[in-house]
């Protein structure tokens, strides 16, 4: 990661004598590649209210620094299916020039080519009240990031209990998703259909014996309809009066019965619950860059493949999302959100350090403020998104 040292050092006004005398004592080790890094002369106040700011600004530097990162890992998280576009969004908007202030740069550039925002962040009014606007800036930021992140969250835990229950084996796992109306007798007041699991090397078994396990199983009515690794899904249609037996005689021959009813609109709201779901937790962060093909079912792929038989036409659940072209139309509600606000938080941290800079050297000094370097250093590859300063 490249890191960052904010500098200051005596000078004379324009501050050139003090920037050559850093470039001549680092660049003949190549320790690092200074600018200049620009600090606006504030109204300096008391030396007991500068020692007061000194604490604040340490405390708000690092609750800054760690309501960025958390930012940085929630873009991280919402953009799960696209992680190695997450350094192209996190980035700073403005505060270079005037009339670039509409401009996406990155953090970087946003460092080296530092200004003070005059207009979000007036000189004129006391250290105390610049100060109190970064924090109150911050702290709404944190309020709404974690209102935010907790409805995600929430909306994600909802999801993965959804996704549990389509995965594991043919004893655990939803079956609604299997099955279909076409599989059952349904409201008959005598018949009902089970469905019971069968090991793989039981086929030639069930088939031979499942007639004959109780009293009153209808002929040929085993089918089936899906099986995993270990076995197979199979219905069979019998005299609701011998189900007890059959569930018996079933255990005995280490068939199992799985305990199922055939609910359509029950099937029907965990499907579309299941769709709502995906659907929301895609829109958070871009309806197109994941969206679901077009019949695909509605419960992902997982460890334990199954396969339903007898009836590859079964409507799927899922819905094509549409495909936009612009640039950001496709942005979901929260990670537009993000990218904006961690914006924010970055540009009004480098201020905070600047103030830091600022108030330090005036203590050290007893003077204002005559000068502000800054260096960067490669110290080595990191995978984080945020880049560490030091005042």
């Amino acid at each position: 990661m490249s890191e960052f040292w904010l500098i200051s050092a005596p000078g004379d006004k324009e501050n050139l004598q003090a920037l050559e005398r850093m470039n001549t004592v680092t660049s003949k080790s190549n320790l690092s590649y200074n600018t200049k890094f620009s600090i606006p002369d504030f109204k300096v106040g008391t030396l007991d209210s500068l020692v007061g700011l000194s604490d604040e600004l340490g405390k708000l530097d690092t609750f800054a620094e760690s309501l960025i990162k958390r930012m940085a890992q929630s873009v991280v998280e919402v953009m799960e299916d696209a992680k190695g576009k997450v350094q192209e969004n996190l980035l700073a908007n403005g505060g270079l020039k005037e009339k670039m202030k509409c401009l996406k740069i990155d953090l970087t550039s946003f460092v080296t080519h530092f200004e003070w925002d005059m207009a979000k962040y007036p000189v004129k009014q006391p250290l105390v009240g610049v100060v109190d606007t970064l924090a109150k800036q911050l702290s709404q930021i944190e309020m709404d990031l974690k209102s935010r992140t907790a409805a995600y969250n929430t909306l994600r835990l909802n999801l993965e209990n959804l996704e549990k229950k389509s995965t594991g084996n043919l004893f655990t796992r939803t079956l609604s998703d299997i099955v279909s109306k076409e599989d059952f007798v349904l409201d008959s007041e005598y018949l009902i259909t089970l469905l019971v699991i069968v090991p793989k090397q039981s086929y030639t078994q069930w088939q031979k014996t499942y007639e004959s396990l109780s009293d009153m199983v209808v002929p040929r009515s085993t089918k089936l309809i899906a099986e995993d690794s270990e076995g197979g899904l199979f219905t069979v249609t019998l005299f609701r009066k011998v189900m007890d037996d059959f569930k018996t005689k079933a255990k005995e021959n280490k068939f199992t019965v799985r305990e199922f009813y055939y609910d359509e609109k029950e099937i029907k709201r965990e499907r579309e619950e299941m769709t709502r779901l995906l659907s929301d937790k895609k829109q958070q962060y871009q309806t197109s860059c994941v969206a679901l093909k077009k019949g695909s079912s509605t419960f992902p792929d997982h460890k334990v493949k199954v396969t339903p038989l007898g009836n590859p036409d079964r409507p799927a659940a899922g819905q094509p999302d549409r495909e936009r072209e612009s640039e950001g139309e496709g942005e979901g509600p929260l990670l537009r959100w993000l990218k904006v606000n961690f914006s924010e938080a970055f540009i009004a941290w480098i201020h905070i350090k600047a103030l830091r800079v600022f108030v330090e050297s005036v203590l050290r000094s007893c003077t204002p403020l005559h000068v502000a370097c800054w260096g960067t250093a490669t110290l080595g590859r990191n995978t984080s998104p945020v880049s560490v300063l030091h005042v």
